[in-house]
C-alpha cells in the first residue's frame, strides 16, 4: 500500500504543481500570471492576475506538499479547492468528457487528492520520516476538505461578470 501511496503521490503532486507553475512563473509553456489572469477576468474572477496567482499557489504548493508528503491533508485539501473553482467556473458547463473541455480531469484530480488525504502520506513521506501526523486523523481529514469546499464556493460566488455595455444617444 505505501507504494501505492507514493506513486499516486508523485504523479498527483507533481502534475498540479507543475500546472500551478504555468500560472506562477510561465513554465511549461503556461502564460504566467499576466496570461492567466486575462483569461480569469474573462470569467469574471477580478482583479484577474491576484485570482491568477491565488489558483497557481493553489496547484503548486498544494502539489508540492502532495508530492513530497508533507502536511497530511493539507495538500490535498488545496487541490481540491482549485479544482473546484475550476469545474464551477470553466468545465461544469461543458459537461463531463475532457475532450470536450468537461470537468472529468478535474475531478479526477479531486478523487485522486481525496484518496491520498484519507489514505495518509504513507511511509515514504517526509511527515512518515518526521513523525509528523499533522492533518492525518479523519477527523482532521474532513475538517480540511470541508474548509476546501468552502473556500471553493466563496471563490466561485465572488465572480463578477462584466456588465453589459448601454450605449448613450
Amino acid at each position: 500500500m505505501a507504494v501505492g501511496i507514493l506513486i499516486a503521490r508523485l504523479l498527483v503532486g507533481g502534475a498540479l504543481a507543475a500546472h500551478g507553475a504555468q500560472k506562477l512563473f510561465s513554465w511549461f509553456g503556461g502564460s504566467g500570471p499576466a496570461g492567466t489572469g486575462a483569461f480569469f477576468a474573462q470569467l469574471g474572477f477580478r482583479p484577474g492576475p491576484l485570482f491568477a496567482v491565488a489558483a497557481g499557489l493553489g496547484e503548486f504548493v498544494g502539489g508540492l506538499l502532495t508530492l513530497f508528503g508533507l502536511g497530511g491533508a493539507i495538500g490535498p485539501a488545496l487541490i481540491v479547492l482549485v479544482m473546484l473553482v475550476a469545474i464551477f467556473s470553466v468545465h461544469i458547463s461543458k459537461g463531463f468528457w475532457n475532450a470536450n473541455g468537461g470537468w472529468e480531469l478535474p475531478g479526477m484530480n479531486i478523487a485522486a487528492a481525496l484518496a491520498i488525504a484519507f489514505a495518509g502520506n504513507g511511509s515514504y513521506s517526509i511527515d512518515a520520516a518526521l513523525g509528523w501526523h499533522y492533518a492525518a486523523e479523519p477527523r482532521q481529514v474532513w475538517i480540511a476538505i470541508g474548509c476546501a469546499v468552502v473556500l471553493a464556493f466563496l471563490n466561485v460566488f465572488a465572480r463578477r461578470p462584466r456588465q453589459a455595455q448601454v450605449g448613450t444617444g
